[in-house]
């Protein structure tokens, strides 16, 4: 049985299909990130999160990552903007793939209160579209080197976004098999009341069957999607469900161009021959004319097997690392990122910080808009690795400085910074989440099990 799977593994390496689906999927993914680009842009997002913030939230072992000056930060969405007409015309591709790769994944490590599961998802698919050959036909690098032509591919290359396709749904079903999602139909609950006031169908939002319904509903969709869009005889109607699925999303929560991504990418799934039709189509609209009859397909064998072997299993045990945590995921956060738990969570928190004066117990509250954005100070509130890293900057703010308490003032050299904060999950009434007799100066961000917040 041993020997009979690993022939069957080699043959999967091994055998070809045709080269349209992965172009396809190159001009798709390189228009839908050249009108994200455009659109963060021309909304003043860059400088509204990059450039007014005089802080940014930085993520474990990325504290390096930082923004570049003033409108310097317009420079590498400049990049990915020229990086997406590369990638959609094929041209200096591996050089376009590059340079979007890490520009995007530059930007979204700057400050973590902006992560969102699709943009880590845009980071995955432009780093594997690095390693594939989705310019080696109707591309200018085709156009300016005929030898480059391939009418095959690999089937990996193809499965290998099929897969991360896959791993995105699935695991946000797998997500959803828990109590508040099923059991209370939150935070969907929550959410759709916003909708309650509009005429005619603001009773129906207002229901609560409305919510268990989408709750059920999107967990059975995440977790069979998948295999219905991967068997010729449903792949049809499962896309179907798609269009219906995120249309709705994209209406009812504001989600970004999300919806529009996954609508896109998922026509990774549909046959050879609707991608050659597709692909067909394209070059009898701009006239193109093949100038080779080069078909050479580069393998790989066994030395590609590993790479993608480790790729794949780091998407599959990625997200079980929150196992390695005790307590309520959701409380707690730990493992929550990366894990591709979508709109699982409402979490709201008001957390209020101390400088205490370690030799007179003299204390002052901290204005907090004083130095984070709305966004950053609604996400610190809530999660501990946030709280912990606005502590360290108070206490760098604060140390060796003058306090002023009324009509007095005081010198304080090595401050103790604490902070009172509670904290609403899921439509729950609000808990205690840090103790204001708990320092928080000197605890540091790591790995470890949180100890110094309160029990769920």
């Amino acid at each position: 049985m041993t020997a009979t799977r690993k022939i069957d593994i080699q043959s999967f390496f091994g055998r070809s299909v045709s080269i349209a689906p992965l172009v396809n999927f190159r001009i798709i993914f390189g228009l839908l990130m050249l009108f994200g680009v455009s659109r963060f842009v021309l909304k003043g997002w860059v400088s509204d999160l990059y450039i007014e913030p005089e802080f940014h939230f930085s993520y474990y072992g990325f504290e390096w990552v930082e923004a570049l000056p003033g409108n310097w930060m317009y420079l590498p969405f400049l990049i990915m903007f020229l990086s997406c007409i590369g990638i959609i015309l094929g041209a200096f591709y591996r050089l376009s793939t590059i340079l979007f790769f890490g520009c995007f994944t530059y930007v979204e490590l700057i400050d973590k209160s902006y992560y969102l599961n699709h943009y880590y998802f845009v980071s995955l698919i432009a780093f594997l579209l690095i390693f594939l050959p989705a310019n080696r036909d109707f591309s200018l690098d085709v156009r300016r080197n005929p030898e480059m032509f391939q009418s095959e591919v690999p089937a990996w290359n193809v499965w290998i976004i099929r897969f991360q396709m896959g791993v995105v749904y699935f695991f946000a079903g797998l997500a959803k098999l828990e109590s508040d999602w099923l059991l209370e139909a939150q935070p969907l609950k929550i959410w759709l009341q916003a909708y309650r006031d509009l005429p005619v169908i603001g009773a129906l939002f207002a229901s609560s069957w409305l919510a268990f319904f989408f709750s059920w509903f999107g967990c059975i969709y995440d977790l069979t999607i998948p295999f219905f869009l991967s068997a010729r005889r449903t792949r049809k109607i499962a896309y179907l469900f798609v269009l219906i699925f995120h249309i709705v999303t994209w209406l009812l929560f504001p989600i970004g161009v999300f919806p529009w991504v996954m609508i896109c990418c998922t026509s990774i799934f549909f046959s050879v021959d609707f991608h050659e039709k597709i692909r067909g189509g394209l070059k009898r609209i701009f006239r193109w004319n093949e100038r080779s009859s080069v078909q050479s397909v580069k393998r790989g064998g066994k030395l590609i097997m590993l790479p993608v072997g480790i790729y794949i299993f780091i998407q599959l045990a990625l997200p079980f690392r929150y196992l390695a945590y005790p307590g309520e995921l959701f409380w707690h956060e730990q493992g929550f990122r990366f894990s591709w738990r979508v709109m699982l969570m409402h979490k709201e928190g008001h957390a209020t910080f101390y400088v205490r004066d370690r030799e007179t117990g003299r204390e002052l509250e901290i204005d907090n808009e004083r130095f984070l954005t709305e966004v950053q100070e609604d996400q610190m509130a809530t999660q501990p690795d946030f709280i912990l890293e606005y502590a360290q900057l108070l206490k760098e703010t604060y140390r060796d400085t003058v306090l002023q308490f009324g009509i007095q003032s005081f010198h304080i050299v090595d401050p103790e910074i604490h902070a009172s904060v509670h904290v609403s999950l899921n439509g729950r009434p609000s808990k205690l989440f840090v103790k204001k007799e708990t320092r928080l100066d000197d605890k540091k961000d790591n790995f470890a099990p949180i100890q110094w917040i309160e029990a769920f």
